[in-house]
């Protein structure tokens, strides 16, 4: 139970981070929504992986 905790509290605080980093992109004035839409695709794979291996992938 423990264990399940920690994973889902790391992976949160970890899609956090990703989130905010993407988001302060958007704030500047000089780079536009197609400047950084790559980003957003590259870090909604990025959680999507991470959530998958801490969640589905048990072989």
């Amino acid at each position: 139970m423990l264990n399940k905790i920690t994973t889902l509290l790391g992976s949160g605080l970890a899609a956090l981070f990703l989130i905010g980093l993407a988001t302060t992109l958007t704030r500047s004035s000089m780079i536009g929504f197609w400047d950084i839409l790559p980003v957003y695709i590259l870090m909604a794979v990025a959680i999507y992986m991470m959530f998958y291996e801490a969640f589905f992938d048990k072989n």
